[in-house]
C-alpha cells in the first residue's frame, strides 16, 4: 500500500496546480522540492516592504479564460501593464516598438511615414525570406531598430550572434503602428497582490511539502512512497545526462537594496547596446505601483542588474536553447519517457520548453483532466 497517490517532485508552478487539483479530487498527495522555498522561478522575497522578483521578471498575462478564472482563486492581481524602456548609451525608447520608437528613430510622425521606412530598409538589406533572427528583424523593423534596439541585446541575451539564431525566436516581436506601449496583446494582464510566493502557498494550503529535498539523490526511497511521480525537474537530469546534456540560457542577477524612492521610474528597462554588460535592470517596486498592500508609498528601492550567460552545472537554467541540435537530443530524451509509465514530464524543465505561465498552468490543467 502507498502513502500517496502521487509524488510531485518540484513546487513551482505546473507541480503546485496539479497537486491542487488532485488533493481537490481526494487524491493523498505529496509535494517536494530541492530548493528552501515553494513557487519556482515564480518565488518573490519581501525586502522593505517590496516583493522582489527572485528569479527574474515575472508579469502575468493571458487570452485563456479558464487559466484566468483559475488563478485568481488564489490571488487578486493589480492591473500592471507591460511597459519596457529601452536604453541605448543614454537614448530612451519605447518598446514595443511603435509610433513613439519610430518617431524618436526617424522624425517620422504618421504610420504611413513609419511603415514606408520600415519597407525601405527592408528593400534595401535584400531579404525576402528571413533565414535567420537578424534577417527576420530586419524585415519586421527596418535596420536602424535592429542596430540600435535589437542586435546587442539579442546577442547577451543568447550569447550568440544573431545570423547564428533561429528566425523563430523574434518572430512573435510586438510591432504596432499605434501609439499603445503595452508590450503585451493579452486580454488579461496583472501582478497578483503580496506576490507569486503568496498566491502559490494559497495552491498549496493543506497539502503535504517538504523542501530543501533532492528527488533525485533519494530516488528509489522517493518512488515507493506514491503510485504516480508528477516530474517537474530537468529532462536530462533525470536520465543521469545518459544521452547527453540539454543546452539552456542561465541568468545571473546582481540585487541592490537603495536608499531613495525611485532609481528608474519604470519596472523594466533594456539595455540594448552589446558595451553594457548587463541585458536589463528591474525596479521591482513598479510591478505594484510603487506601494505595500494597504496602499502606502515605499520610501527606498530595490533594483536587479540581469546578466545572461551560457548554462553550466550548478546554474539555474532559465532558457532551453531551441535549436536543431537540442530538439533532436530532447526528442531522445523522450522517447525514453515511455519507458516510465508511472511518471508524468511536465513543465519548462522537463519538457524542455519556454512556457509563459499561463501556458505551464493550462498544460498542467489539462493534464488534471485526463489523470483524474
Amino acid at each position: 500500500m502507498k502513502k500517496y497517490d502521487y509524488l510531485v517532485v518540484g513546487a513551482g508552478l505546473y507541480g503546485a496546480v496539479f497537486a491542487h487539483e488532485a488533493k481537490a479530487a481526494g487524491k493523498r498527495v505529496l509535494v517536494i522540492d530541492k530548493r528552501d522555498t515553494i513557487a519556482g522561478n515564480v518565488y518573490t522575497e519581501k525586502i522593505e516592504g517590496i516583493n522582489v522578483h527572485k528569479y527574474g521578471a515575472h508579469i502575468f498575462h493571458t487570452n485563456n479564460q479558464e487559466v484566468w478564472n483559475f488563478v485568481n482563486r488564489f490571488a487578486t492581481f493589480n492591473r500592471f501593464t507591460n511597459s519596457p524602456v529601452a536604453n541605448y548609451h543614454g537614448e530612451l525608447y519605447s518598446l514595443p516598438f511603435n509610433m513613439y520608437t519610430f518617431n524618436k528613430m526617424w522624425g517620422v510622425v504618421t504610420p504611413e511615414e513609419a511603415a514606408a521606412k520600415i519597407e525601405e530598409q527592408r528593400k534595401a538589406a535584400g531579404i525576402t525570406e528571413p533565414k535567420n533572427l537578424e534577417e527576420q528583424a530586419i524585415s519586421l523593423v527596418g535596420t536602424d531598430i535592429y542596430e540600435k534596439l535589437i542586435r546587442g541585446y539579442t546577442q547577451k541575451q543568447w550569447g550568440r550572434p544573431c545570423r547564428e539564431l533561429p528566425a523563430f525566436i523574434i518572430r512573435r516581436l510586438p510591432v504596432r503602428l499605434t501609439f499603445d506601449n503595452n508590450y503585451f496583446n493579452a486580454l488579461y494582464q496583472g501582478i497578483p497582490v503580496g506576490g507569486y510566493t503568496k498566491m502559490v502557498e494559497n495552491m498549496l494550503e493543506g497539502i503535504e511539502v517538504e523542501l530543501g529535498v533532492d528527488y533525485l539523490s533519494d530516488k528509489q526511497r522517493f518512488d515507493e512512497l506514491a503510485k504516480k511521480v508528477i516530474y517537474t525537474g530537468p529532462i536530462d537530469a533525470y536520465f543521469g545526462y545518459s544521452l547527453g546534456t540539454l543546452e539552456y540560457r542561465s541568468v545571473r542577477f546582481e540585487n541592490e537594496l537603495l536608499d531613495k524612492p525611485n532609481f528608474q521610474g519604470n519596472a523594466a528597462v533594456n539595455y540594448t547596446d552589446s558595451d553594457t554588460p548587463w541585458t536589463r535592470i528591474i525596479e521591482h517596486k513598479w510591478f505594484e505601483f510603487g506601494r505595500d498592500e494597504e496602499g502606502n508609498e515605499l520610501p527606498k528601492t530595490v533594483i536587479s542588474k540581469e546578466y545572461s550567460s551560457e548554462w553550466k552545472p550548478g546554474d539555474e537554467p532559465y532558457y532551453p536553447v531551441n535549436d536543431e541540435k537540442n530538439g533532436e537530443l530532447y526528442a531522445r530524451y523522450k522517447k525514453l519517457t515511455e519507458s516510465e509509465s508511472n511518471v508524468k514530464f511536465g513543465g519548462r524543465l522537463g519538457e524542455y520548453k519556454y512556457y509563459d505561465m499561463d501556458a505551464v498552468i493550462a498544460s498542467a490543467l489539462a493534464y488534471c483532466k485526463e489523470e483524474l
